[in-house]
């Protein structure tokens, strides 16, 4: 075998497999249609796609910026490749008041709309598909979502459920402001000193407001059911 021959199969061995697995999904999947519902088999009008603008769209930065993503995914994944259906409340509520069993595997349109889908690196921590749910009825279940949110991102570990947090504290989120008058209805409740409070700036707000909006556990339309035969079986 000659070196020329050797250098073009080499080549095409790496740049094939480079092709299949990088190119040619980027391509397909960097500008996804929205899916129309039908009312036939979806039960509902419209289209299947979550909302990413504004505070939002301000807040998935945030996360970024802050290296979030290094320790927290957002892919629950099918059960052949783990049980995160089976975490509570991981993908979805397994007893929604209003929707019955919500939850389901991640697919690629729910980060339709996003400039960066936030699958992770690592799961340090948990996973935050569903965070947004997760919050409202079991962390600050009775009590304000956002609020139990600034208090973790300002310190997890004042927390004494969560002192073994590995999650860094984010002070700079947050502004320190001498009290005049009454006290501000957005302050967090931590001891800022005397006569002080402590205000979520712009960027915690808009981080908090991408934190909540994480509830990708509508129901897929039957257009992403890629098995129907299985599904129907398993029904």
């Amino acid at each position: 075998m000659s070196l020329r021959t050797f250098i073009l199969g080499l080549s095409a061995s790496f740049g094939i497999a480079w092709l299949t697995v990088v190119v040619v999904p980027y391509f397909k999947m960097r500008n996804l249609a929205p899916i129309a519902l039908s009312e036939a088999k979806d039960g509902a009008k419209g289209f299947f796609y979550p909302k990413r603008t504004g505070r939002i769209a301000d807040g998935a930065l945030v996360y970024a910026e802050n290296g979030c993503y290094q320790c927290h995914t957002q892919v629950v994944r099918p059960t052949y490749a783990g049980n995160d259906l089976y975490r509570p409340n991981w993908g979805g509520l397994k007893s929604d008041a209003d929707r019955g069993d919500t939850r389901r595997e991640t697919n690629a349109y729910d980060f339709f709309g996003e400039k960066f889908a936030q699958i992770g690196v690592m799961r340090f921590g948990p996973d935050l598909s569903n965070l947004g749910r997760r919050v409202e009825t079991e962390y600050a279940a009775g009590g304000d979502p956002a609020a139990w949110l600034y208090e973790r991102l300002y310190n997890p570990r004042n927390n004494p459920k969560l002192w073994r947090s590995n999650c860094p504290p984010h002070p700079f989120l947050f502004e320190k402001r001498e009290i005049k008058g009454s006290p501000s209805a957005d302050a967090i409740k931590v001891d800022a000193g005397e006569n002080h409070e402590l205000i979520p700036n712009s960027d915690a707000r808009a981080l908090v407001s991408y934190l909540l909006s994480l509830k990708k556990d509508q129901k897929a339309p039957a257009a992403l059911n890629f098995a129907p035969a299985k599904k129907d079986a398993e029904n």
